[in-house]
């Protein structure tokens, strides 16, 4: 028996762990960094032990420590989480070794799948589909188009498109250095990419004692950077048969290996209907919960009774209706996905029915979050928030659900994705099930939330509403009712599509300035208006200068700016600059060097991604800034590149 349990990982996994543990009556304890400090798993943790440092490589990737702590607060087990060491099958052995009981399968079938290549191989001799691999320096013109991959990978890091033999030794070049710094195993391999790919994956459960169950599939195509972003079960382009077929294609997987506890077995799925294996995670996957929310399966709890010993039963329980999960990310999509940081001000999504839960009836919405408002984001780790999942008797009912959820949750802080997700669940394509991995790039999906009409009609509220705070009342009678005009006010921010600058006067309730838009009331914190007819009410919240305007039309967050610039803040001409805090891990330009345009200069390490810094024209480098494993804050200079002598801008 279990009965107390270190949780060998952080943020939302961790509440959810504990979540079931709380309903098990097993005790917890908690670890945690530095920058980890005050989060909410912390607090609802039984006990906590702090990891000292930020890094992962100081504390969570610290096998020593996380055993260390287990013994110092007395916990008899430990559960990996995903992530992490979660399948880092020496971890498992030490865990054991230490006399723990190891929440997961066994450290030999973890082994089993670690390496990618000797996971096809063993796959391949059990019957299992798979697609041929092919040596880097073997690729040839037919064989294109090709995926390089990590071995050792997950999470999409490592892996890369190539779609011509001119580009394959770059695509090795970056994916060998992403590898080595994500895994510490450079390890790459090749195989045929599937144009218009499904991806999706088998839950498998096994116990001890010879019962494997397939709980049905999920389908996660919908990615961006290689990593999931929606995912569903069951998928829209899965029928009996082939789920049969599928289904039974995992549970061989999971018997090669002797599989034990929770996992899943990932395919490809071709547009003609054939599917092939992809890998093993030999953990609990980010989206677990759908598959709970069609079954009735509480995973975890699953994960701890197996652990424990405990027998299935000799059949899995049927899936039942429909359930989509999200993953809320603070990170900026019309910004190549930058990850976002800072104080995450409000997190509020209002029609939320269970959180971490299974739920009891044939509907619903969950929230999976780790953070809550007043959370700091900060850049040592993953950039995902918070999983929404709404599920329902169909597919159709549960998007419904789970846009508008999103679409009316005040998220006051760090840029998301939420304005995306929405437009992907609305989108005809995805609502129809035709979706495949390249689905965001194929639909260039169109952020509708961040239409020019309505931030400018977001500028306004939060202008009419600084002024009613300005003047510290709360008038009953709209202010613009009376005999005189007022001055003119001038208002300027700075909103996704730029500056925005709002002029208007106030004259029997009217704004002169803005066609079509009457005021009927305002406070500090809201403001509604006649549009062309139709009655809208905008709710404003201002965290110093960055306002947060919600309202039917969307959210919109803008920044107040004063009316002159400050000269002070003028930076020389041809700076490139941090767009987010991060760590430079690699220069590849020097001070003299001439560059063409899109060369890249500087390499940043934010929340587990790569960005390039490239030239954004022709011409001379004239200064570096930075340095390998410098932390850099938004806005830094990292390079200075000017026009060469004798040459001509634009």
């Amino acid at each position: 028996m279990i009965s107390s349990l270190l949780i060998a990982n952080r943020g939302e996994i961790a509440r959810r762990v504990i979540s079931t543990c709380r309903v098990l009556g097993i005790r917890t304890v908690a670890v945690f960094s530095d920058p980890d400090a005050d989060s909410p798993y912390v607090r609802e943790a039984d006990v906590a032990v702090r990891l000292p440092g930020a890094a992962p490589s100081d504390t969570y990737l610290r096998s020593d420590l996380l055993i260390g702590a287990a013994r110092d607060a007395e916990a008899d087990a430990v559960h990996p989480g995903y992530g992490f060491l979660s399948e880092n099958a020496e971890f498992a052995r030490a865990v054991q070794d230490a006399g723990l009981t190891w929440v997961g399968p066994e450290p030999a079938a973890i082994e089993a799948m670690g390496s990618k290549v000797a996971a096809k191989r063993l796959m391949a001799e059990a019957g299992v589909p798979v697609l041929p691999e092919l040596a880097p320096d073997a690729v040839t013109d037919t064989d294109l188009p090709v995926l390089v991959k990590a071995s050792a990978g997950g999470g999409g890091r490592g892996m890369r498109i190539v779609r011509s033999l001119d580009a394959l030794d770059e695509a090795v070049r970056s994916a060998r250095a992403e590898a080595a710094s994500a895994f510490g195993d450079d390890t790459v391999f090749c195989e045929p990419y599937l144009e218009r790919g499904r991806h999706i994956e088998v839950q498998v459960l096994a116990d001890r004692h010879g019962t494997v169950w397939a709980l049905g599939e999920r389908e996660c195509s919908i990615q961006r950077r290689y990593q999931k972003v929606v995912e569903e079960s069951p998928s829209p382009a899965v029928d009996a048969d082939l789920r049969a077929a599928l289904c039974s294609a995992a549970v061989a997987a999971a018997r090669a290996i002797d599989y034990v506890g929770a996992g899943t077995v990932e395919f490809m799925l071709s547009p003609k209907g054939d599917f092939f294996f992809l890998e093993t995670n030999t953990r609990l996957q980010v989206e677990h919960p759908v598959t709970e929310c069609v079954t009735g399966v509480d995973l975890v709890r699953a994960q701890l009774e197996i652990a424990e010993g405990a027998r299935l039963p000799a059949e899995p329980p049927v899936p039942r209706g429909h359930a989509i999960e999200v993953r809320l990310y603070a990170e900026d999509p019309a910004a190549d996905w930058r990850p976002q940081s800072g104080t995450l001000h409000r997190f509020e999504l209002s029609t939320v029915d269970v959180e971490f839960g299974v739920g009891s009836s044939d509907h619903g919405l969950r929230l999976d979050s780790g953070v809550e408002s007043g959370s700091v984001v900060g850049t040592h780790y993953d950039p995902m928030l918070a999983k929404v999942i709404a599920w329902a008797p169909t597919r159709v009912a549960a998007a419904r659900r789970l846009a508008s959820a999103l679409a009316g949750a005040r998220l006051h802080g760090p840029a998301t994705n939420r304005d995306l997700l929405v437009d992907v669940l609305r989108h005809k394509e995805f609502v129809a099930g035709e979706i495949d991995t390249s689905f965001l790039e194929t639909n260039r999906v169109v952020v509708r939330l961040g239409e020019n009409r309505t931030e400018r009609l977001s500028a306004l509220a939060a202008a009419v509403a600084g002024t009613s705070a300005d003047r510290g009342t709360h008038p009953a009678i709209p202010p613009g009712w009376r005999n005189l005009p007022s001055q003119l006010q001038r208002k300027r921010f700075a909103g996704s599509r730029g500056e925005v600058e709002i002029a208007y006067r106030m004259e029997r309730g009217r704004l002169l300035g803005e066609e079509d838009v009457v005021l009927f009331d305002s406070t500090e914190n809201r403001a509604t208006f006649d549009v062309a007819g139709v009655r809208r009410t905008f709710h404003v919240a201002a965290y110093g200068d960055r306002v947060f305007v919600d309202s039917d039309l969307g959210s919109v967050a803008l920044q107040r700016m004063p009316r002159f610039a400050d000269p002070a803040e003028t930076i020389a001409e041809g700076s490139l600059l941090a767009p987010m805090p991060a760590t430079v891990v690699d220069v590849v330009a020097e001070a003299g060097q001439r560059v063409e345009a899109g060369a890249e200069l500087i390499v940043l390490e934010a929340m587990k991604m790569r960005h390039s810094v490239r030239a954004p024209g022709a011409g001379v480098v004239e200064v570096i800034e930075v340095e390998v494993g410098e932390q850099v804050e938004a806005g830094t200079v990292l390079a200075v590149v000017g026009v060469p002598v004798g040459v001509e801008e634009g």
